[in-house]
């Protein structure tokens, strides 16, 4: 376990995700419910269960390098089911497609693995 100074909050970046979609609802009410439907019907059960499309978004939040997108996924991974090690090497994948850039992203998914108890 690393020193809590070192960690970085990705509660933070979750509610910062959460609170820029209600930022841009109050003048494009149309655009978020059109994104959220499409959210919706994209991550929900089909032939691919919540918890696979979870982890495909967490290595492709891993290779867009973004951690907002990182905190959220994670955070929707584990409550669909993912252990850590399934959400690890998820970002491993990544790592696989985006070299060292991608690396250093996982930082970001080791923490919030750690803040929102991955186990």
């Amino acid at each position: 376990m690393e020193d809590k100074d070192t960690r970085i909050d990705m509660e933070l970046y979750y509610k910062r995700f959460l609170a820029l979609f209600e930022e841009i609802k109050k003048d494009y009410p149309t655009f978020v419910q059109s994104f959220m439907g499409f959210f919706k019907a994209t991550e929900g059960p089909g032939a691919l269960s919540s918890k696979t499309k979870e982890l495909i978004s967490i290595a492709l939040s891993v290779k867009a390098q973004c951690p907002y997108c990182i905190a959220f996924h994670v955070k929707n991974a584990i409550k669909e089911g993912a252990t850590r090690q399934e959400i690890i090497e998820s970002a491993m994948v990544a790592t696989l497609m985006g070299g060292g850039p991608c690396v250093a992203y996982m930082k970001y998914v080791f923490d919030a693995c750690d803040e929102f108890g991955a186990r």
